[in-house]
């Protein structure tokens, strides 16, 4: 009887230290989120408020897949929520992929931080675009990061004028092109490229702290209050996405992404919030 009582204490005493110690990880739940690069990073200080309530849910974010690949990814199994900024192909619902709109992110037109300049027209856009500017008025080269043209920032940009859609088709022609695949590689190849112009989410920018200057476009300083007012014209959206498989601790997560204090996460980190109900079964 000594020795058992001796056996439980010891269970017992183990027990008190391994909750008791700090770092020791204690989770239930994992939840794996991929998608669009500007979603992602609006997604950042969202998990981190989430977690600080949440300490047994074990959240993992990888580099973005951006909003198709993660698709796949969500419907093979590999992912329990996805942040897209594109709208579900009917082959995608016919799989089981169920939309949620939650917001949109002004996208921006910024340059590397050196460029001497604050506002940009859509002519002058066109112009740089068709490759007949091809200096800043500092003199520098300019250097256009684009996007693949299936890529939906490519087709956001494109809506600004006709012009702008002919233009962009004509940079992906011309040789010696930069182009960026995923959010984080355009926006870290502008920061770092002298002269370089592109665009990216403001979501981006306030939560990664990006080191490029934002440019007003066509005198409209882009920004969430602009977005309401429809005084901004470039908006990318992101939703939430999952299927009929999603788990109770996905479904906690983003009930918190709907709560207040998740929505208002998400407008410091630049996004105006809509939570439209476009939900497909």
């Amino acid at each position: 009887m000594c020795t058992i009582n001796r056996l439980a204490s010891y269970v017992y005493g183990l027990t008190f230290i391994v909750l008791a110690l700090p770092g020791i990880c204690l989770a239930t739940d994992t939840i794996n989120i991929n998608g669009s690069g500007s979603a992602l990073d609006m997604m950042k200080p969202m998990i981190a408020a989430y977690q600080k309530s949440n300490k047994n849910v074990h959240i993992n974010m990888d580099k973005p897949l951006g909003s198709s690949g993660a698709v796949k990814a969500l419907l093979a199994g590999a992912l329990d929520i996805v942040l897209s900024s594109k709208p579900l192909k009917p082959e995608e619902i016919a799989k089981g992929a169920q939309l949620q709109v939650y917001g949109k992110t002004p996208l921006v037109i910024i340059t590397e931080k050196h460029v001497r300049k604050a506002n940009i027209t859509t002519a002058e856009l066109e112009d740089i675009y068709f490759g007949k500017t091809y200096t800043w008025a500092g003199g520098e080269t300019i250097r256009l990061v684009m996007r693949p043209s299936e890529d939906v920032d490519s087709k956001i940009i494109g809506t600004l004028s006709p012009g702008m859609t002919t233009a962009i088709r004509a940079a992906q022609t011309r040789p010696g092109m930069l182009v960026a695949v995923t959010d984080p590689e355009a926006y870290t190849a502008i920061s770092k490229t002298p002269g370089a112009i592109g665009a990216t989410g403001l979501t981006s920018i306030i939560t990664e702290k990006l080191a490029v200057a934002s440019l007003a476009l066509n005198g409209v300083i882009a920004s969430t209050q602009a977005l309401a007012k429809g005084s901004y014209p470039l908006s990318k959206e992101i939703s939430i996405v999952t299927t009929p498989k999603t788990s109770p601790a996905t479904q906690k997560l983003i009930n918190f992404m709907l709560s207040s204090q998740g929505r208002s996460i998400a407008d410091k980190a630049g996004l105006l919030v809509t939570i439209g109900q476009t939900t497909h079964k």
